[in-house]
This record gives C-alpha cells, sequence and structure tokens, in this order.
C-alpha cells in the first residue's frame, strides 16, 4: 500500500503572517502560558495551511481559525485535567523592561489583562472576543456555539465582576 500523496500548502506566509499573532492570543488566554499557547499555535497554523476546504470569505477563515484554537485550547485543558501533571516550580516568565515614563501605564494594563484572566473560562473567552477582537455578540455565538442570550450574559458577569475587581481605578468602565 503507497503513502497517500501529499497536498501542497497553499501561501502559508500570508497565514502565518495574517494569523499567527491572533492565534497566539486566543490561546494564551485560554491557556495562561506562553510555551502551551506557541504549541497550540503551531498546531492551529498547520491544520490552517493545510485545509483542504476553501473559505467563503476571509471572515469566515478568520473565525475558522478562531474555532480550530479555542478547541485545542480546550481539549488540551481537558487532557491537563484527566491527567494531571507536577509542576517543576513556578518560574515567571521574564518581563520587558518598561520605560520608567510609561510603567504606571503598564502596571495599569497588567492589572486589567490579570482580572480579565481570572475571569471563568466561559466569560474570559466572551470578553475576548468582544473587546480585544472586536466580535459582536451574535459572531461569538456562532464562535463558540452557543446562544446570543448566553453571551450576552457572559459578558454582562464579566463586566460586574470586573468592576468589582477593578473597583476604584476604573470608575468609567462601561455597564
Amino acid at each position: 500500500m503507497s503513502a497517500p500523496k501529499r497536498r501542497p500548502c497553499k501561501e502559508p506566509e500570508r497565514l502565518v503572517q495574517t494569523y499567527a499573532d491572533l492565534v497566539m492570543r486566543v490561546c494564551y488566554t485560554y491557556l495562561r502560558s506562553t510555551a502551551d499557547a506557541e504549541d497550540v499555535c503551531q498546531e492551529t497554523l498547520l491544520k490552517l495551511i493545510c485545509r483542504k476546504e476553501p473559505f467563503n470569505d476571509s471572515g469566515h477563515e478568520r473565525a475558522w481559525v478562531i474555532r480550530v484554537a479555542s478547541n485545542a485550547c480546550k481539549n488540551l485543558l481537558r487532557r491537563r485535567k484527566a491527567h494531571p501533571e507536577v509542576e517543576l516550580g513556578s518560574i515567571a516568565e521574564p518581563q520587558a523592561h518598561a520605560e520608567p515614563s510609561e510603567d504606571a501605564l503598564r502596571q495599569s494594563d497588567k492589572r486589567v489583562l490579570d482580572a480579565v484572566m481570572a475571569l471563568p473560562l466561559p466569560q474570559r473567552e466572551a470578553v475576548y472576543l468582544h473587546y480585544y477582537e472586536g466580535y459582536g455578540t451574535r459572531a461569538i455565538a456562532s464562535i463558540l456555539e452557543t446562544t446570543d442570550d448566553a453571551v450576552r450574559q457572559r459578558l454582562s458577569r464579566a463586566r460586574a465582576r470586573l468592576r468589582k475587581t477593578l473597583k476604584g481605578d476604573y470608575d468609567d468602565f462601561p455597564a
């Protein structure tokens, strides 16, 4: 029996340039680990590059990439839960050196990011797709395979939790 013929990959440079950063951000949102996010990012980009079926348009392509990345992250989290690993030690990831004039801004951004990352996964993914990627609730519902009402509820609960966590620092936080 001969091996199946490999299909040549399509425009890998464009796809990597277009989606690598997006996939990394999606994966980090789920996994909270740069190394794990890089691994899942690589898997997702390989699936994209070697995908046989054409996309309807660039929006369909982008939504497919986000869904594949988020599903891969969820699968990894499920495997970890089923097969826990022992931590070798908690080593802080190196932080980029900020210029003194930007230090306060970076601390503020970090506090917001930490608060978002502390949200439960359903709320975190809704916040990420809505505020960081600019998707509307209907598009998020399609990507996450849930209802529009469920997405709005997740966003509402996430905002309430963030408002409580960031109380006093961000009084102009939207309701």
